[in-house]
């Protein structure tokens, strides 16, 4: 009938469409599962995140320990460098100067060795002796300018050198003490004799001054 009353026709369908689509236990559990996988990526993600920032910290580290590093070397090389031409220098001037000492030295021993003091005679005496004493003087001189140019000789003090002097008078000594008493007496006059000359030629010049007045 055209005027029958119909239930349906008053009911909402969208109310029941949400009515039906309500949540059950199921669609919680699946969506709990969802967050929970959503979480478990979001903290592998974080967790990639951490190395990838680790690994960049560490790059950057090195990095400023790679500039740092090379600009300290370079510094302390080219520091290095300026150090060991000059001690290069110092060592290559001091053993040129040492290779000249050593031949110098080998030159003065050979000559001081070489004086033959045991072969003088009364005769040449005066002037062996005195070259004898002008080349240990001249050894000397070699002995005490090398002190001063050779670090190696600055130890040495004056005690060093003393043993040769004492040598050298005590070979004089003994020379002069194998002579006898007479041949002593002649040395002595033979180098006295210019002094005496000379005092006798000065009185005579005296007494004849005098006679003129």
């Amino acid at each position: 009938m055209a005027g029958e009353y119909d239930s349906t026709e008053f009911i909402d369908s969208d109310f029941t469409v949400q009515k039906t689509s309500a949540p059950t236990r199921d669609d919680t559990d699946r969506r709990v599962v969802e967050a929970q996988q959503k979480l478990v990526e979001l903290k592998r993600a974080q967790e990639e995140l951490e190395r990838e920032r680790s690994g960049l910290e560490e790059l950057r580290r090195r990095q400023g320990e790679f500039h740092t590093g090379r600009q300290e070397i370079i510094q302390n090389l080219t520091r290095g460098l300026g150090l060991l031409e000059e001690a290069e220098f110092t060592a290559r001037r001091d053993a040129e100067q040492m290779a000249k000492t050593l031949v110098d030295f080998r030159t003065a021993l050979g000559k001081v060795q070489g004086i033959q003091d045991g072969a003088w005679t009364k005769e040449n005496f005066q002037v062996e002796l005195a070259r004898g004493l002008t080349i240990i003087e001249n050894a000397r001189m070699e002995w005490n300018s090398a002190r001063l140019k050779i670090s190696a000789l600055a130890g040495e003090t004056k005690n060093a050198a003393a043993p040769l002097d004492k040598n050298v008078s005590s070979a004089a000594s003994a020379s002069l003490a194998d002579l006898g008493f007479g041949q002593l007496c002649k040395i002595g006059l033979a180098m006295t004799w210019p002094l005496l000359l000379v005092a006798l030629g000065a009185l005579g010049v005296f007494i004849a001054i005098l006679m003129r007045k």
